[in-house]
């Protein structure tokens, strides 16, 4: 009997051992305590739009400016796209495997393909309306794509790719879900639209801050309502991101009070069904873009806006201010340690530790 006890004992401890090996494997508990802000270039320049290809970063920007800087040679490539005398703002930006895509602001919206092998460019859009503003942009694969913008009639501008996005095809009003009168989107970060397999959410703010969500590749939608401030033009959801198809997060609030840090987070466990309000009081105020750290869990998330440089461990309920630099835009994770930031007059490379 001795020897049995003695037995299952040393089993139970092997397999408590084995199980907590196999979790440790699953979570990545990173619990960042600093940030090192590393600028790769600086210049007179406001970048809200950057994609991530391998070792470059591909960025849009202001007066007309498009560009890439290589991470590991740290070469710098930067062009103008002239259009008549119109100084372009590229706040949207998107990749497949052969080209980037850049989407101005504003009348008139032009979407231009880039080769990433010559950086030739060519137009492949364009939409002239005095409501016209294209807000964000992103593929579901090398051959599907979609942009949002503010609603020229009654729903959002929607334009869709399926041939890899050397055409784009704005989808009719009475297939899509009615706005709100002043319910719009914001050209914050390129975070207005969010992408996990065939699932698709878009974010609004304004007078309504929703969800609208697809599950076929923007074919059917349906409209989820959130807790986030909203009523006013500068208030709502300016930033999204989901962990995986279930576990969301949105953030904003109201871009004239930037200090105000209630009604401004919230969070979902059932893909966007329903959401709850978190963090009151705490962290940040307006958000520019929010971004669930790779490996943690839909536990970490990082911010970045007027707030500075703000990091949760806890899912958004608790947060912690890595920097006070407010001049960050936008943000996206290379790896669960490192990011890459743009904004006013820089991009940089954010070390988490």
């Amino acid at each position: 009997m001795k020897k049995v006890i003695l037995f299952l004992g040393a089993f139970v401890l092997f397999m408590s051992f084995k199980t907590l090996n196999n979790n440790e494997k699953d979570v990545v508990n990173t619990d960042f305590t600093s940030v090192q802000i590393e600028t790769l270039f600086q210049d007179k320049i406001s970048i809200r739009a950057i994609s991530i290809d391998k070792d470059k970063v591909w960025y849009g920007g202001d007066n007309s400016r498009f560009g890439w800087y290589d991470l590991g040679t740290k070469e710098k490539f930067e062009d103008h796209i002239y259009r008549d005398t119109l100084k372009l703002e590229f706040r949207s930006i998107a990749q497949t495997s052969k080209n980037i895509f850049l989407l101005s602001v504003a009348n008139p919206a032009l979407l231009y393909q880039v080769s990433k092998k010559t950086q030739k460019v060519k137009l492949v859009y364009k939409e002239v309306n005095s409501k016209v503003f294209y807000d964000s942009m992103q593929f579901w694969n090398d051959k599907e794509g979609i942009a949002i913008g503010d609603p020229t009639e009654d729903t959002f501008s929607i334009i869709v790719t399926r041939d890899g996005g050397e055409t784009w095809t704005k989808l009719l009003s009475d297939k899509l879900p009615t706005n709100a009168k002043g319910e719009a989107a914001f050209a914050a970060s390129n975070s207005n639209i969010v992408i996990k397999g065939n699932d698709t959410w878009l974010v609004s703010g304004g007078k309504k801050a929703r969800v609208f969500y697809s599950p076929d590749k923007a074919k059917t939608w349906k409209v989820m309502d959130t807790p986030i401030v909203q009523g006013k033009t500068m208030t709502g959801i300016f930033t999204a991101d989901f962990y995986d198809s279930k576990h969301g997060f949105i953030a904003g609030g109201d871009y004239e009070l930037p200090e105000h840090k209630k009604d401004n987070k919230a969070f979902t466990k059932d893909g966007g069904k329903t959401w709850e309000l978190i963090g009151q009081d705490q962290g940040f105020g307006y958000a520019s873009c929010i971004q669930y750290v790779p490996g943690g869990n839909a536990k970490e998330l990082v911010c970045v806006g007027a707030g500075g440089i703000q990091y949760s461990a806890d899912g958004g309920v608790s947060w912690k201010e890595l920097s006070n630099d407010s001049k960050f835009f936008t943000i996206r994770f290379i790896n669960k340690n490192t990011a890459i930031a743009a904004g006013y007059n820089k991009l940089a490379r954010l070390h988490f530790n």
